[in-house]
């Protein structure tokens, strides 16, 4: 069995398609978000090879078919992965970047597909400048949500512990307190979002641990 040209061609728009959605998935693996390198490359790949089934797949039926039909399939079935990536947690939305980079490494992938290789790989390049460079600027400038979960005894302490993360530099956006019933006293249990600026990040978990007891953090 030879190869001929036009199944080298295929074969190349696989290749193009996975590798770069490849690459997007090693900055989310390398951000340690939990759809990497293996999500982002079958995303890619899958997508160019439903573009190159719905261009060549059906050459020797004598129809007319439309080609984009496939294509348009896949901006609808990719929506189904984003939203599964998508969780409300603590107050907060996560995944929407995550989510989206998985739907323009589907686009990705239809591109490579086309064969529009040039295309494919700016659109690469632009993914990468964005979360890349967004994320170094941001470190410097922007903001960083903490969510916290704080144990005390009594709502004076809830009280003296918000003012004195206000104090800190804290901004409290959101927060909920609930009352559980123990064997050794009640517990008031208070989760919060708040934002604080990303350079000084470092230095204010550390307060917190220093200053607060019962305190776990968890950032986004």
């Amino acid at each position: 069995m030879t190869l001929s040209d036009l199944d080298i061609d295929l074969m190349l728009r696989l290749f193009v398609g996975s590798v770069l959605g490849g690459i997007i998935g090693l900055e989310r693996e390398y951000r340690s978000k939990f759809a990497g390198f293996r999500t982002h490359f079958l995303v890619a790949l899958g997508s160019s090879l439903f573009m190159v089934m719905s261009i060549h797949g059906f050459d020797d039926l004598a129809v007319r078919y439309d080609a984009s039909r496939i294509a348009a399939q896949i901006v609808s079935g990719i929506g189904f992965i984003g939203a599964g990536a998508i969780m409300f947690q603590k107050h907060a939305v996560r995944g929407l970047t995550t989510a989206a980079g998985l739907w323009v490494t589907a686009a990705i992938g239809v591109c490579a597909g086309s064969g529009k290789f040039l295309l494919a790989i700016a659109a690469t390049v632009m993914v990468l400048l964005c979360l890349e460079t967004l994320n170094f600027v941001l470190s410097k400038l922007g903001k960083k949500i903490i969510s916290l979960s704080i144990s005390a005894h009594s709502k004076a302490e809830i009280t003296t512990i918000l003012q004195n993360l206000r104090n800190a530099g804290f901004k409290v956006d959101t927060y909920n307190m609930e009352l559980k019933k123990r064997t050794d006293g009640d517990v008031y249990e208070l989760t919060m979002e708040v934002k604080v600026n990303r350079k000084e990040y470092d230095k204010k978990v550390t307060e917190l641990f220093a200053n607060f007891d019962d305190v776990s953090i968890d950032t986004i």
